[in-house]
């Protein structure tokens, strides 16, 4: 009969037979998996695992300890009195730590025959020297230290005050060089460097660009400041509030710092109260004032004087000793960026600047 048309149970036991090992009993057999090369594998290394001693019979912790540390951290423990022997009081323990080394200084000897006392190191010391020579010779000693530190803090200054000495003494001997050239006359610009007061002011940055600031700064450079006050009060730019505000500011340091703008006290001071009372139009008549109680002098059209400007144009002088804006120049200041949130998830990057101003002032 093929073995196609045999029941199921009967093909089942024919396998089993035909794979059975030969020392496994039918019990044993009937447990194990479908697979007989694999259960031959696994019987094997099971065996194995029962014949294998125990982890902790095959290591010894003997090979995991350290004598060397052990024997320093004991040591350590008995120094600190942390830990001691069983039944060992305290003062046992304190007599076993060692003793803690004496701090030791070293002094100069103080031997009369020594060579280190501090009379022998004076140049010029002999042992058979008298009382009032030894002093002297002591103050000579004194003198020479003084001088000598002297020379050190003048070294340590002069590297502040004057770093470059030889491009200095180049330059002073350039400047003999050149007035001996010139039979001792001074130039214009030296003229005026030294017969005419300078103040520099610079502002706070002022939220407008460099462009838009720079046009109006060009309205006051080369007029006096009632003019330029004058122009900045008529300006339809909105900065120019700010710059009035600046002008008048330096102004006032230029009067206190350096005493600008003080030809006579009283005409100075009246002058200042028109400014900023808005009724100083920068113009001649302008100073003429009546005579007062303390017997000022109105100032006559004699004193005018008729200048040429730069490009060409005359300019009367009222007083000499007024402050006129020699220069003026702006500069760039802080700037940021800040989002603007649009409509449909856009963005626009607004930049924001600010400009500063800077004012020079001068006395004629």
């Amino acid at each position: 009969m093929p073995a196609a048309y045999l029941p199921s149970t009967v093909r089942r036991d024919a396998s089993y037979k035909s794979h059975k090992p030969k020392n496994t009993s039918d019990k044993d057999y009937a447990i194990l998996p479908h697979n007989p090369k694999k259960d031959k594998k696994d019987i094997k290394d099971e065996k194995d695992k029962e014949d294998e001693p125990p982890p902790s019979e095959s290591k010894s912790d003997d090979d995991l300890i350290n004598p060397i540390l052990e024997k320093y951290l004991k040591k350590r423990e008995l120094y600190q009195g942390i830990a001691g022997e069983d039944g060992a009081d305290k003062d046992e323990k304190d007599k076993k730590k060692p003793p803690r080394p004496a701090l030791r200084e070293g002094t100069m000897s103080t031997s009369p025959s020594s060579l280190f006392l501090p009379e022998r190191e004076f140049p010029g010391y002999k042992p058979d020297l008298s009382g009032p020579e030894l002093a002297a010779l002591r103050a000579r000693a004194e003198a020479r230290k003084a001088a000598i530190k002297a020379s050190e803090d003048r070294q340590l200054v002069e590297m502040n005050i004057d770093p470059h000495k030889k491009a200095r003494l180049r330059l002073e001997r350039k400047l003999v060089i050149r007035s001996v050239k010139r039979h001792g006359r001074l130039t214009k610009a030296q003229t005026l460097a030294r017969t005419e007061r300078q103040s520099v002011f610079k502002s706070q940055n002022l939220p407008t660009s460099v462009k838009k600031l720079q046009k109006v700064v060009n309205q006051i450079a080369g007029k006096t400041v009632s003019e330029a006050l004058v122009q900045l009060r008529f300006s339809k730019k909105k900065v120019a509030r700010d710059v009035i505000k600046g002008l008048e500011m330096a102004q006032n340091e230029a009067i206190a710092s350096r005493g600008m703008g003080l030809g006579t006290s009283i005409s100075a001071q009246r002058r200042w109260e028109k400014q900023r009372n808005h009724t100083d139009a920068g113009k001649p008549h302008d100073t003429l004032h009546s005579v007062d109680h303390a017997g000022m002098q109105r100032h006559s059209t004699k004193e005018w004087v008729k200048i040429e400007m730069k490009d060409g144009s005359k300019k009367v002088v009222r007083d000499p000793s007024e402050i006129y804006v020699d220069q003026a120049w702006v500069g760039k200041g802080d700037h940021w960026k800040t989002p603007e949130f649009r409509a449909r998830g856009a963005v626009n990057m607004l930049n924001h600047q600010t400009t500063s101003k800077s004012p020079f002032f001068s006395r004629s």
